[in-house]
Order: C-alpha cells, then structure tokens, then sequence
C-alpha cells in the first residue's frame, strides 16, 4: 500500500471517530504535552487506534491526537511525535502531516524542545524558527525520496520561506503584548538526528554556522508540511545550552533535565501559541 493509502486510510478513521475538522495541526515538542491543557472541547484518539500509524516510545511523548478549539480555531494536536532515531522511516515520520492535511489542516504550528548554540541564548528563551539546516536531507534522508505522488505536492518542493514570514510576524507581536519579548528571539534551527546530543566540536560547528538551536525533530514534519502546500510556524525552546569549551571539560545535558525545564516553560509556549491562533485568520 502506497504512502497515499496509507494516509487516506488513517484520516477516513480519524474522521469517522471525530467530529471537528481541523484548520490548525500542532506538534508538541518533549515535555510540551501542557499546549493541549489549553485545548477546549476535547477529543482525544490513541495513535495506536489509528490504522498504518506509529507508535510513540520515548518519555515525554503521549502518544495521541487531541482535537478541540483552541484561540478560536478548530485543532488537531499531536501530543508525541516520531523519530528517525526511533527507528522508523522519514516516510513514517511524516505520515501524520499528511494525515493532518487531509483532515482539512491549512496551518502547521511545529514546536521543539532544543539546545542553545547561538552563546546570546538563555535557558528558557524561545526561538522562533527563521529556517533551518538539515545535513541529512542534503544526502538524502528525508520524507520525500522515492517515487513522488502528485496528490501530495509537486516533485521539487522549495524550501525557500519555508516559514512562513506573516506567521512569524504575528508571533513576534504576541510575545511583545505577552511582555515575552525579551526571551523570544529568531535564529535557525539545526536538525540532528540523534539520538546522541550534540559534542562540544560539532556544537563550535553549528555556530559557525550561524545556527542558534539544535535538536532532533521538525525538519522532516517541515518539509514534508510544505509539499503539501500549508503554511508553517516553528517555535524551539532552549532546554540547554549546547556544549561549549574542550571535551573533556565540557557537561552535556540528560533527556530527564530537558523534560523538567521543557515542563516549566510548557504553558507559556501554549499561551503564546494560543494567542498566535487568535490573532491569524485560516
């Protein structure tokens, strides 16, 4: 069965078990399962229960949709989300975008949870994503390679304003009225594909780089979201700041001290995402 199938078949079921059709998709970052305690009218499907879906296996990712009103529009929240690193395939990684646009999805709201490289970034800040680098889809690992289906998107997709300038915009003007403006910035994300975190010489890379977060999610969700033509807003959570100094001094992060910083900042990520879906029209 073809990825079409695949997609068509798992958003029949979707809406046959649900009765709202979704504008807006989000995708929680680890740890950031709180955007959903913002999510009225709730309705909730495992992923389990949806035909040809993965299954989410690492901590911090719930593993369902979450479909309501949230800023006054119709969305579906991804709470959990698939890893290259968890073994599945970046066609896989991408099916529940494609779901989500068949579900009536125009909008995709990706958040991370991520390491500061840029030296200026502090714990806690959020960064909303101007583009990003993804060294594994310049040698082919990505969401796209293979025999392309019309009914998606184009053959050669541009990345170029992948996301979206007004979305961003409209984020900024949030955090300012929300008095966040001086812990949301703008910078590039970088993709690593995990699951080991970064070194301290790859981090000294990424900066030259000009990169400002690293972490192991988004970009194929991306990618995958632009071919299917829908707009795209990025926001990363600084959870640490990357390694920085020679190896054998440096002190790396532990995916238990990323979860408790992205646990303490989850419901201000949801309130600026909500307050973003307020002020957009879908």
């Amino acid at each position: 069965m073809g990825d079409y199938e695949i997609a068509l078949g798992a958003s029949t079921f979707i809406k046959q078990a649900i009765d709202l059709r979704p504008d807006v998709g989000i995708v929680c970052g680890s740890g950031l399962g709180d955007i959903v305690d913002l999510v009225e009218d709730k309705q909730v499907l495992k992923y389990t229960d949806i035909p040809g879906f993965p299954v989410c296996t690492v901590s911090g990712h719930g593993g369902c949709f979450v479909f309501g009103r949230m800023g006054g529009k119709n969305v579906c929240v991804m709470k959990g989300r698939f890893h290259p690193y968890e073994g599945y395939s970046y066609r896989e990684v991408a099916r529940p975008i494609r779901v989500m646009k068949l579900l009536g999805v125009k909008t995709l709201i990706v958040t991370n949870v991520a390491g500061g490289v840029d030296l200026s970034f502090k714990i806690g800040d959020i960064m909303i994503i101007e583009d990003h680098v993804d060294f594994a889809s310049m040698v082919g690992r990505n969401p796209l390679m293979g025999p392309n289906d019309e009914r998606f998107g184009i053959r050669f997709p541009s990345m170029t304003g992948a996301y979206d300038k007004e979305l961003r915009a409209v984020a900024h003007q949030c955090a300012d009225e929300m008095g966040l403006g001086d812990v949301v910035r703008d910078g590039v994300y970088f993709y690593l594909a995990g699951p080991v975190y970064e070194t301290p010489a790859t981090s000294r890379i990424l900066r030259g780089l000009g990169c400002g977060t690293v972490s192991m999610s988004t970009t194929a969700e991306v990618i995958t979201a632009r071919h299917l033509g829908l707009r795209v807003l990025g926001l990363s959570l600084v959870v640490d700041l990357a390694p920085v100094g020679q190896a054998d001094d440096a002190v790396g992060p532990t995916h238990e001290e990323v979860l408790s910083v992205a646990n303490s900042r989850s419901l201000v990520v949801a309130k600026l995402i909500e307050a973003v879906l307020r002020r957009i029209t879908v």
